[in-house]
């Protein structure tokens, strides 16, 4: 069977298995390594993430030979590979002979080996290397049964999202003269005018290394752009190669959930298949809401196609401060909340627990005390299941409401210098998604230049950056017909963070109908009452808001803003534009957000859901799929708004309702 072959298998099922490290075993492990996989239902295992060092431990001289063996191993089992490029973290060897090839902190100490992920992204060396490495690795490997999907590097800007040395300062003036062309238009950019910053040449530009106050926000802004694409550029020099020699298999990369330093929208256009790692903290009741808007956010950076939940833990991690194991029952409704929200693949980190090395506390699909244990019951008993729904495969969701976000914005959100450091582009993402989540309303996460026409609601939580064109674009699609709800500090300064004036949010008054003539952010602790249509409370942010058609839902009812305006609603066009003046307490914005969704005609999957009830629906050619998943710790009665088949059931009747029990799941089909 050829690799053009394995490939076309792979839309068929939901892939189970686990991030596969047979180098840390002796040989004769892996033949009951492919035993134990089989029976846990494994179909495919990341592997070679890690591997640089061994099959290069010189410059130069490869030993593929034991790689080989594992290969043709798994080829034999039936059992698919997802193979890494192994450039994740390079061998001592390079940085013993090119010092200039490791990252450098903004304080301008050097980040040393010892763990993973020690070289600057702009290293010309460590890209030469890893290129190399990767023409062999795709060569041998190309035509190998086993072969299904290229997985290049791991986790990019995990470990070094930034590097400030004088290799990164000269790729990053090279990246300015690109950008802007000449340095007048820098200048213009970055507001040098200010604090007699006005450069020269672009010789002068320096990484906004540690200074003695506030830096130009403007230049910090571009360092984390110029950044994330020293990272991708990593990545397009080893897919270039991919591509060339095997130009039929898809390649991917795993990203890390709400990773600031990586903007998966700027990625997703390089990706055939968009990848997540995501690790639940047991610890946290709202663990399961954090996930979701990962998920949404990965699946919409594919604009909808099916994706890989590529690292997740079997039970507890080893890397927090306090590192609980996943209850009974979680680690399954975790896992199916990926599928019911467009994965196709659910993998674990890791299939065997290492004795040694960082991660020995990581656990593993096969624990250290073996398969009598909870962990290998629960993940194959998973696998039994997944096999058993080949035909979900494919399909996939299809939300009526976005929530935009942008990682230009968030880089900008969070610097020093603004009206209050108490705004977190996570927290409030969240605070909007949670509402709708809760009430089982599925949500996209797009980026600002995305097409809205086919969402009936439209939620920006907090865009401080905002470009013209995004502002018309918002402007335009309440015109036509479409409900927008804006929070505040959105749409402040434009993609250079310089303020846009007239009149805070400038760019959109027309739209929202108002004028926000002062901020007013509240101190910690603080909170200000809200009266009229919505009474509730609102903390941390607060604005002096000016009619300018809109009307007012509610007011400020105490504090120095009394009377003045807090909630409004305009009627624009044919469309509606809803604007919050502060951050309401969550009872609120659930009740604001079910009267704005209300409005807009964005229905949940079913009308009641009792709390702590998931409900998703994915829809493809064999059907539509209705998933229930409770994580509530109550069981829970459901009404189903269609006569369904319990596909993980026994029951062949079709049922119109279904009790749940707590950590239940329920996939159905109708």
């Amino acid at each position: 069977m050829t690799a053009g072959d394995m490939r076309n298998l792979r839309t068929t099922r939901i892939h189970f298995g686990a991030d596969y490290n047979p180098e840390h075993w002796p040989e004769e492990v892996w033949t009951e390594d492919i035993r134990l996989m089989k029976e846990a239902g494994v179909t495919m295992v990341t592997a070679g993430i890690f591997s640089w060092g061994l099959v290069e431990s010189r410059p130069g001289e490869y030993d593929f030979g034991w790689f080989d063996r594992v290969m043709d191993h798994l080829a034999e089992a039936g059992i698919r590979v997802c193979l890494a490029t192994m450039t994740a973290s390079p061998p001592p060897w390079l940085s013993e002979r090119h010092p200039e090839s490791l990252p450098v902190g903004a304080d301008g100490v050097t980040k040393w080996p010892g763990s993973r992920q020690h070289y600057c992204p702009s290293s010309p060396v460590y890209r030469t290397h890893a290129v190399r490495l990767v023409e062999r690795l795709a060569t041998r490997y190309a035509e190998h049964p086993a072969l299904d999907t290229w997985h290049i590097g791991n986790e990019y800007g995990c470990s070094n999202p930034v590097c400030y040395c004088e290799v990164s300062a000269e790729d990053f003036r090279r990246w300015l003269r690109e950008r802007y062309g000449t340095v007048e238009a820098l200048n213009t950019a970055w507001s040098t005018t200010f604090w007699s910053q006005r450069y020269d040449t672009f010789a002068q530009v320096l990484p906004p290394r540690t200074t003695p106050t506030h830096p130009n926000p403007a230049q910090v802004l571009d360092y984390a752009r110029f950044s994330d694409d020293a990272l991708l550029q990593c990545y397009l020099a080893e897919k270039e190669v991919l591509r060339r020699i095997t130009p039929e298999l898809p390649i991917t990369t795993n990203h890390m959930p709400h990773h600031k330093p990586v903007d998966p929208f700027a990625w997703a256009p390089h990706e055939d298949v968009q990848s997540l790692d995501f690790y639940q903290e047991p610890f946290d009741a709202g663990t399961h809401i954090d996930a979701a808007a990962a998920f949404d956010v990965t699946r919409s950076a594919g604009h909808g196609r099916p994706w890989m939940l590529m690292e997740q833990a079997p039970s507890a991690v080893n890397w927090r401060a306090r590192n609980g194991p996943k209850p009974f029952g979680k680690m399954r409704l975790w896992s199916w909340q990926a599928v019911a929200q467009g994965a196709d693949a659910v993998l674990y980190f890791q299939w065997r627990q290492s004795r040694g090395g960082a991660e020995k506390f990581h656990s593993a699909m096969v624990p250290h005390g073996g398969t009598d244990t909870r962990i290998f019951r629960e993940v194959s008993e998973l696998g039994r299941e997944l096999a058993a729904v080949p035909q979900i495969a494919g399909s996939r969701p299809a939300p009526g409401v976005a929530l935009v976000v942008d990682w230009n914005s968030w880089w900008a959100l969070e610097q020093g210098s603004h009206p209050t450091s108490a705004l977190s582009h996570k927290e409030t993402l969240l605070r909007h998604y949670a509402p709708l989540f809760e009430a089982g309303v599925p949500c996209d996460v797009v980026p600002p230049d995305r097409d809205l026409s086919g969402y009936k609601l439209v939620v920006v939580p907090n865009l401080y950056l905002m470009s013209e064109a995004t502002a018309d674009r918002l402007t335009a699609y309440v015109r036509g017909g479409g409900h927008l709800f804006v929070s505040y500090f959105t749409g402040i300064s434009d993609d250079c963070d310089r303020v846009h004036l007239g009149g805070y949010p400038a760019p959109l008054r027309e739209v929202l109908g108002l004028r926000v003539e002062e901020f007013w952010p509240l101190d910690e602790g603080q909170r200000v009452s809200l009266r009229g249509e919505i009474t509730a409370s609102g903390d941390s942010w607060s604005e002096a808001i000016d009619l300018e058609g809109a009307a007012t839902v509610a007011e400020f009812g105490d504090g120095e803003l009394a009377g003045r305006p807090a909630l409004t609603r305009h009627t624009y066009g044919d469309g509606v534009a809803w604007y919050a003046g502060t951050r309401l307490e969550p009872t609120a914005m659930r009740a604001l957000m079910d009267r704005v969704r209300g409005d807009a005609g964005a229905a949940p999957v079913i009308e009641g859901l009792p709390a702590g009830v998931q409900a998703t629906v994915r829809e493809g050619a064999a059907g539509r799929f209705l998933f229930l998943l409770n994580h509530g710790e109550t069981t829970a009665e459901i009404a189903l708004p269609h006569p369904c088949h319990d596909l993980l059931g026994s029951t062949p009747e079709q049922l119109t309702s279904l009790t749940l029990p707590a950590r239940g799941v329920a996939v159905l089909q109708h």
